[in-house]
């Protein structure tokens, strides 16, 4: 009885309780439950919802990091470099946790589209203390050291690089132009997902972690005549299931649907600034125009969001096959047309992509990429510019 009453506790909110308080008592899957559930929910909660969707689906993956002890030098897909506590429990990792890992994430940022596609472009302001959000990493229902989203991402809330002004509480009100850029994230995330999972990275994870444990096997109990596999084994490792994965030929439909994410990232990135250059409050700013101020205290120089878009929008002629990716071989009249390959996906051929060969299905004649935008992008970043990049998505 006792533990029901607990339950019930954490699962309703208290009287006069703000929603970034309740995720900070209760965490995010107790309070995703309750909003989930609810009957008419405000265009409050919707965002908090889809937002709530977005961080749980990171939280499992982190969770499922802690349980098999995958450590933070995984740096092939972004939540699998995020630093977290050490497990010192931790089961042995199997290929299919990876798999898991992926799946599970994908279904996450579905469910987070499902409920902004509810909200659309409604007007709505949630309030949200950012020290409020944490992740329950050892899945325990405590928060504790090393859970709170600032240790996790590395965001220095209140100061740190890329900062401008030292902000000791932020507390953002996220807004319309917010829900694009979250919708923005979710198609990048489900890009990544359906391009690890098109390779079937599985049996290649399998084989590594089978040949490993037969080569240690040959150790016997005599210690190694150096550290060389102490400092690159699992470095070597990792690379071998990476390239092994890699070197299949991916699932044509899965690399389809990597396409129509990152081209949707695209779209909704675009439509946040252009939805972000109307506001002319200015409260609590996630990302800010020219003339509001980071509620971060971000260095956001004027002309940050113009030159973005311009990345892009390069990127975009890249994805349609408008600009062509330069390579060493095909001269300065020809490149690598990426919606091709995106439309019969190839094994990645290490030998062949670099002497042409491997790459020459997907040759043609016409303008090539440039660097300018991106170049432009870092000019006014002064250094800063793939901080921003992660950031702005």
């Amino acid at each position: 009885m006792r533990t029901l009453a607990l339950a019930l506790l954490f699962a309703t909110p208290l009287s006069a309780e703000t929603l970034s308080q309740e995720i900070a008592r209760a965490g995010l899957s107790a309070t995703e439950s309750r909003l989930a559930a609810l009957p008419a929910p405000t265009n409050e909660d919707l965002f908090a919802l889809a937002g709530l969707r977005f961080l749980g689906g990171i939280e499992q993956a982190l969770q499922l990091r802690w349980k098999t002890g995958v450590k933070a030098d995984w740096s092939e897909l972004p939540i699998l470099r995020l630093p977290i506590p050490e497990n010192p429990n931790a089961i042995p990792f199997q290929a299919a946790d990876f798999t898991a890992l992926i799946r599970n994430l994908d279904a996450d940022m579905d469910a987070s589209r499902a409920a902004l596609a509810q909200l659309g472009d409604k007007p709505f302001a949630l309030e949200v203390r950012m020290a409020d959000l944490w992740f329950d990493i050892n899945a325990n229902g405590t928060r504790e050291p090393g859970e709170d989203l600032a240790a996790v991402t590395g965001m220095a809330l209140g100061g740190g690089r890329g900062m401008g002004v030292a902000v000791a509480d932020p507390v953002i009100t996220f807004d319309t132009a917010d829900a694009a850029w979250l919708a923005a994230y979710t198609h990048f995330l489900s890009g990544v997902a359906s391009t690890a999972l098109a390779y079937d990275p599985e049996p290649a994870i399998q084989r590594v972690l089978d040949s490993s444990k037969a080569l240690y096997a040959l150790w016997g109990t005599t210690p190694p005549r150096n550290a060389m596999d102490m400092m690159f084994g699992r470095q070597v490792d990792r690379a071998a299931m990476v390239l092994l994965a890699l070197a299949t030929t991916p699932d044509k439909a899965l690399a389809q649907k990597a396409y129509d994410h990152f081209l949707s990232m695209i779209a909704e990135n675009r439509r946040f600034w252009s939805l972000v250059a109307l506001e002319t409050d200015d409260t609590g700013e996630w990302i800010p125009n020219d003339g509001q101020t980071s509620g971060l205290g971000l260095r956001m120089p004027p002309g940050t969001g113009d030159r973005w878009r311009a990345v892009l929008a390069d990127a975009e002629k890249v994805l349609k096959g408008e600009l062509l990716i330069p390579h060493w071989r095909f001269g300065a009249e020809a490149g690598i047309n990426l919606k091709k390959a995106f439309e019969n996906p190839p094994p990645v051929d290490l030998v062949t992509w670099i002497q042409g060969e491997g790459l020459l299905p997907y040759a043609e004649k016409g303008p090539q990429m440039s660097m300018q935008s991106w170049r432009d992008f870092e000019d006014i970043l002064q250094g800063d510019a793939m901080l921003f990049a992660v950031f702005l998505n």
